[in-house]
Parts: C-alpha cells; sequence; structure tokens
C-alpha cells in the first residue's frame, strides 16, 4: 500500500510559526541595523536644509540618542523572541497552565488565573529592560525626570488599575468563548468594542488623573488663541488643560483624548516651556486637522474591523485541536468530541502571542497610511495658522526630543508613523524668523 508522508496540521503550525519568527527577528535586525550604520555614517554634518537651524552638537546628540535605543531595541527583540519561544514551542505556557491545574480545579476561574499569572511573569520579565531604559537610557540624554519612587509607585498603580479593569473583561471574553455557542466571537467582539468606547471616554477624567495632575491652561491670551481656532475649526472640547509630564521626561507633547463630551485638550508643561504662542497654536491646529480630516474615527472604526476578524479567526481556532499542539500546548479532550474549549484562557493567550508573528508584514502599510494623515494634518494646520510657526515648532521639538534628522529610508518607511523631518519640513515655508542654532 502507498505511504503518506504529509507533516500534519500541528506540525505544519510549528514550522510556519518558527519560520515566520525567525524572518519578523531578520527582519527586524536588519532594519535596525541599517538605521545603526546610516545615522552614525551622518552623525558628524547636519543636513543642509537645517545647517543654519540646528547646531552640530544638537544633531549629534540626536544620532546618539538614536544609536543608543537601537541597539538596545536589538537586545529587546532577540530576548522578545526568546521569551515568546520558551511561552510557545518550548512549552512554558502549557507548563503553566498545569501547574495551575495543580492547585485549582478546572474552569473559569483557573483560565483567569491563568491570564493573571502570565500577565504577571511577562511583565517581570520585561521589568529589566523598563529599568534600563527609564534610568540608563533616558537618564544618561538628559530625558529621564522619573525618581525610582515615583516610577515604582507608577507600576504598582498601572498593575491594579490592570487588575481592576482586565480581570473583569477578561472573565466576560472567556465566559463567551464557553457559554454562548458557536458565534461567541461576535457576542466577545460586540462587548469588546462597548468597552474600548467607554474606556474612551472615562479615560480623561478617572484613569489620567491617577498618573498626573491636569490643571487648566493659565495664560489667558493663550487660552483665548486657542479657544478662536478651535471654534474656527468646528471642535468642541471640555477645556483646555496642562499636563505635568515635566515630573517624568523631559519629551515634550499635546494631545486630545476622550470621547463624546469628555472630550479635552492636554498641553505638557514641557511643551508650553519650550514653544511660543504661535507655535502652540500651529501644533494645535495640526492636532485638530487629524479631527477635522476624521483620522481618529477612521482609526477607530479600522481598529473595530480587525478586531471582528480577529475574533472570528480566533472563534475558529480556537476549536482546532492542531492550534493548540502546534504552538506547544495539549489540546483539550473535549475538541476530540466536538465540544466547545474548555480552555478558552489558553487559546487566547495562543492567539495573542501568535498573531504579531504572522502579521508583522502589515507595518509598512499602516506606518504608510499613518505618514499620509500626518501630511493631511501638517495641510490643514497650515491653513488655519502660520505655517511657518509649525515649521519652527517642529524643529524645535525635533531637537528637543533629540529626534535625528538623518534616518536611515528602509527603516522609516516601515516604522515612521510620522514623516521623516527632512520630507516634512520640505512643504512648509520657512519660519519667519530663524530658528535660533542651538548646542543644546
Amino acid at each position: 500500500m502507498p505511504t503518506h508522508n504529509a507533516l500534519s496540521p500541528s506540525l505544519l503550525l510549528t514550522l510556519a510559526f518558527a519560520l515566520m519568527l525567525a524572518l519578523h527577528l531578520l527582519v527586524q535586525m536588519w532594519l535596525n541595523t541599517r538605521q545603526v550604520r546610516h545615522v552614525a555614517q551622518h552623525r558628524n554634518q547636519v543636513p543642509a536644509a537645517f545647517a543654519h537651524r540646528i547646531a552640530l552638537a544638537a544633531h549629534q546628540k540626536a544620532a546618539d540618542y538614536t544609536l543608543a535605543k537601537a541597539r538596545f531595541g536589538l537586545v529587546h527583540m532577540a530576548w522578545g523572541a526568546v521569551v515568546l519561544l520558551g511561552w510557545t514551542l518550548l512549552g512554558g505556557l502549557d507548563a503553566l497552565h498545569a501547574g495551575l491545574l495543580q492547585f485549582m480545579a478546572p474552569g473559569l476561574g483557573q483560565q483567569l488565573a491563568l491570564l493573571a499569572a502570565f500577565a504577571l511573569i511577562s511583565g517581570a520579565l520585561d521589568l529589566p529592560f523598563a529599568l534600563y531604559q527609564t534610568f540608563v537610557l533616558e537618564a544618561r540624554f538628559g530625558f529621564n525626570k522619573s525618581t525610582p519612587a515615583l516610577w515604582l509607585a507608577d507600576l504598582c498603580k498601572s498593575t491594579l488599575l490592570a487588575a481592576a479593569i482586565g480581570l473583569p473583561i477578561a472573565w466576560a471574553i472567556l465566559w463567551c468563548m464557553q457559554a454562548t455557542g458557536s458565534l461567541w466571537w461576535l457576542w466577545a467582539w460586540g462587548f469588546w468594542t462597548a468597552f474600548q468606547l467607554l474606556l474612551m471616554w472615562v479615560f480623561p477624567s478617572f484613569i489620567a488623573p491617577l498618573f498626573n495632575k491636569f490643571e487648566p491652561l493659565a495664560d489667558a491670551t493663550l487660552q483665548a488663541r486657542v479657544t478662536q481656532l478651535m471654534q474656527r475649526c468646528g471642535f468642541a472640547a471640555k477645556g483646555l488643560f496642562v499636563m505635568d509630564g515635566s515630573r517624568r521626561s523631559a519629551h515634550a507633547n499635546a494631545y486630545f483624548t476622550g470621547f463624546g463630551t469628555s472630550k479635552r485638550v492636554v498641553f505638557y508643561d514641557t511643551l508650553l516651556q519650550q514653544l511660543n504662542a504661535d507655535e502652540v497654536e500651529a501644533v494645535l491646529a495640526h492636532e485638530l486637522g487629524h479631527f477635522k480630516h476624521r483620522h481618529i474615527t477612521k482609526r477607530m472604526l479600522g481598529m473595530f474591523a480587525v478586531s471582528l476578524l480577529g475574533f472570528a479567526l480566533l472563534g475558529w481556532v480556537s476549536q482546532q485541536a492542531w492550534f493548540y499542539a502546534g504552538l506547544g500546548v495539549t489540546p483539550s479532550v473535549a475538541l476530540a468530541f466536538g465540544q466547545p474549549t474548555d480552555q478558552p484562557g489558553l487559546a487566547l493567550l495562543l492567539f495573542v502571542l501568535a498573531l504579531p508573528v504572522f502579521t508583522f508584514w502589515l507595518s509598512p502599510l499602516v506606518a504608510h497610511f499613518s505618514r499620509r494623515d500626518e501630511f493631511e494634518a501638517d495641510a490643514y494646520a497650515m491653513a488655519q495658522a502660520d505655517g511657518g510657526a509649525l515649521a519652527s515648532a517642529l524643529l524645535k521639538l525635533y531637537q528637543d526630543n533629540a529626534s535625528t534628522l538623518t534616518p536611515d529610508p528602509v527603516y522609516a518607511r516601515y516604522y515612521y508613523s510620522h514623516p521623516p523631518a527632512v520630507e516634512r519640513l520640505a512643504r512648509m515655508p520657512a519660519p519667519a524668523t530663524p530658528h535660533p542654532v542651538s548646542a543644546a
């Protein structure tokens, strides 16, 4: 009789996962290596377009900061790949699941404990990198303002908050997976979508103040200008607030947050210290450009559509024994009899771990559309405010945040959600007053 040497579905998944993980890591290392080489080659000369506005010392600081982050990223990526292999093909997740069964009866409680234990262990494994990034890398370049006590307080708060919010949501999704039939994924998606909208509404008023202080914008002149700008653009916000970002970092930013009636405009105090009134207005006009072009709404709808596809895919693979076996987990006996999985936590974790390995190639596409949105927001800002002030503000922010002016083009196309400085500023008028050359 002829023999069949076809590979089993579980073995095919194992091979595909290992291959894609290796490919992903190689692509990341190749891109980071290109970035390091390109930035280092251009370290000693300010690009001609910025020669009269950015000092060589500032340009070199940005290059050194970029190189340090890229090299740190290489180590972090390699560690992440090792940890991922440990959880999946090397049996870490299966061992954690079996270990919990020694102390707990099977059921939703045990599966919820599995999710919590996984989150705590993963956080602990990543903790050294978080500490190094904050207290070594960021501190070396003068950006870290956080103290160990503040950092620890943030860690405790975020952990408790994740438990208070995450555990009930996880329980609801796990319950849907077992109790709502074959279309559980549709119910779970509806719940997840509603929760995301609720979180956007409550975040500004109840969550963000747990970590930062928000004071009403005190500068009456600036407040009047900003209010007039928002009225011209048809944007209504609950308030204008200044956040004490300087407690943790010297980086500057501004953003919109909230949903519906909870929308508010937030300025970092560091931003207001660095920019003049014209520049602040121009930066806010850029953010309003995102609102006017409905970029945030489109991204939300896109996120909801992608999450629907993800839940549908999870609904299918969670009932396939090869999905578990192929990723290093012993499949449930219930699957052999066509019953719903009694391992919903395992299915959810495996899916969350494996999906990025197979979808990393979408990153350049997402970055492309994000850069397109940034150009549209810039164009809107130049129509509503002073384009020269926007260019001047961006130059200050590039310098103060030590953002390199000479990224590798391929790296930027793959990763950058904002256009590189040369491309972005080429579409803007020169600042009305020359940006002062600074060695800072």
